[in-house]
């Protein structure tokens, strides 16, 4: 009999990778984050996005999106633009430091991947595909939403 439900074992999987991304984003001096904020960086990185867009993006209400922007602008990881085509409106795009913020998590991903890879070998891929058909199975509506919540 199993140790854990699957969907237990699936949260305690990624709480313990979590913490380990934790410990090594404050080791380059990332400190007082939220997890939200990846959720954030990913979807400004693919372009600059308005608060509206990002926060339908993320699943999340506009005044929970506003309170997470102003948090992550004062502590340098967004910045706010001129939209070209409305210069009422602002897009948020990566400040320098989220920039750095974002390369950081993403080579710890990679490495956290390769070492896993490299213990345990050919069910490391095995458990990546079963993970992206988890993640594939959700519906149009939810299609390709990270929930900051």
């Amino acid at each position: 009999m199993p140790s854990h439900d699957f969907g237990v074992l699936l949260g305690l999987a990624y709480q313990a990778f979590v913490d380990q991304l934790h410990v090594e984003l404050a080791r380059h001096g990332f400190k007082e984050l939220v997890p939200s904020y990846g959720y954030v960086l990913r979807a400004v990185a693919e372009g600059p996005i308005n608060q509206r867009a990002l926060s339908r993006r993320l699943g999340i209400t506009d005044q929970g999106a506003g309170a997470i922007v102003a948090a992550m602008t004062r502590r340098r990881l967004l910045t706010r633009q001129r939209d070209p085509d409305d210069g009422r409106a602002r897009l948020l795009v990566l400040a320098p430091r989220g920039e750095e913020l974002l390369r950081v998590a993403r080579r710890f991903h990679a490495r956290f991947e390769r070492d896993l890879t490299a213990r345990l070998g050919a069910p490391v891929a095995a458990t990546r595909q079963v993970l992206e058909a988890i993640a594939a199975a959700v519906d149009d509506s939810a299609h390709g939403r990270l929930r900051a919540t």
